[in-house]
């Protein structure tokens, strides 16, 4: 559902969205890679499983999150007694189009000797399905501690999985999901670039294929690539992911330059995530307002997404090198807020 905004011309949205997070008892979270007017009136900024965490750890009774659709279910599912909106319902990922629960569901039931490793960009129902959730930065801390003989399924997407399956030497079943802002950037414009800035290191996802991961000096997650752009003592860093987060690169080291890579051949916006960019602050407003559209899920789908996701908090959090991978008993964690971020990140 798209929020019809149509009727708001002349409203001081910051100040009106201002007055209903008050009224409302709300915080306001934002991705990386939302509009840096966004990014600017959040009252936190970063890693999804991150945003989560911390809105978690509020009192604040509504959650407006502006991102994408597994993002908000993450968010309810840590904090299933808060309302939780999201700007726009159409707000989707490709990764999570790409895993339909019930193909993933037969999926799993051809290879019943295999553990589901999923990535957190999946729906609330494929999380359901899983034995682990991982973040970007979390995953091989996890994959260290699952023994060398287990058969895996990695899911959605297949070039972290694949990523990772080189680094550390695990052969995994992969599900063939993409990200489809990752999956445009050029690797002709990625060397021209180098060729023109030689001296400038490249920080890239592991959402990115492996031509342009070849070429990365640094590999991470979202928070990841923002430490280390901002700690390299290089004056330039070629940032391959999504662009949005160059904002907070350029307030934190202002006299630093960074460059997008392009997508395509280089004159198209296909670097830039078109489900985040459906998030506005009209939206906000509206979503602020009327609380829709609204996160819901029902309690048996929370209740099992959550198992995989305690999992993965107690495994890279509080018992790195000791994590079971059998069934736990409810509750792990009692507060997913006090888990590191540095591997919470997607």
């Amino acid at each position: 559902m798209t929020v019809q905004t149509a009727s708001l011309k002349g409203l001081d949205l910051l100040a009106e969205i201002e007055r209903l997070k008050r009224e409302r008892n709300a915080v306001i979270l934002a991705h990386y890679y939302q509009k840096p007017e966004i990014q600017d009136l959040a009252d936190f900024v970063g890693d999804s499983l991150d945003l989560s965490r911390k809105a978690a750890a509020t009192d604040a009774n509504v959650i407006a999150f502006c991102g994408v659709r597994f993002m908000a279910e993450t968010a309810k599912i840590l904090s299933p007694d808060k309302t939780v909106v999201l700007p726009d319902m159409d707000a989707g990922c490709s990764l999570e189009d790409s895993c339909p629960p019930d193909q993933f569901a037969a999926f799993r039931a051809a290879h019943p000797d295999h553990i589901a490793l999923t990535y957190i960009n999946c729906s609330a129902a494929v999380k359901a399905l899983s034995d682990i959730i991982v973040t970007s930065s979390s995953a091989g801390i996890i994959l260290d501690q699952i023994p060398k003989d287990q058969k895996i399924i990695f899911g959605p997407d297949r070039h972290l999985g694949g990523y990772l399956a080189r680094k550390m030497g695990r052969e995994m079943l992969l599900w063939p999901g993409i990200c489809i802002v990752h999956q445009a950037f050029s690797e002709t414009e990625l060397l021209k670039l180098k060729a023109e800035h030689p001296d400038a290191p490249v920080a890239a996802h592991p959402e990115c294929p492996p031509h342009i991961i070849d070429h990365a000096d640094h590999i991470g997650s979202t928070k990841s690539i923002l430490d280390f752009a901002l700690s390299s003592p290089a004056q330039m860093i070629l940032v391959a992911t999504e662009p949005h987060i160059i904002h907070q690169m350029e307030k934190a080291a202002p006299n630093k330059i960074f460059i997008g890579v392009p997508g395509g051949d280089g004159n198209c916006n296909c670097n830039m995530c078109p489900y985040m960019a459906l998030n506005t602050l009209e939206k906000l407003y509206v979503a602020l307002r009327d609380l829709q559209p609204r996160i819901e899920l029902s309690a048996e789908v929370m209740e099992r997404a959550r198992v995989p996701l305690e999992r993965m908090l107690e495994m890279a959090g509080r018992t790195v090198g000791q994590g079971d991978v059998g069934k736990p008993v409810l509750p792990i964690i009692d507060h997913p807020e006090e888990i590191d971020p540095a591997i919470s990140g997607d």
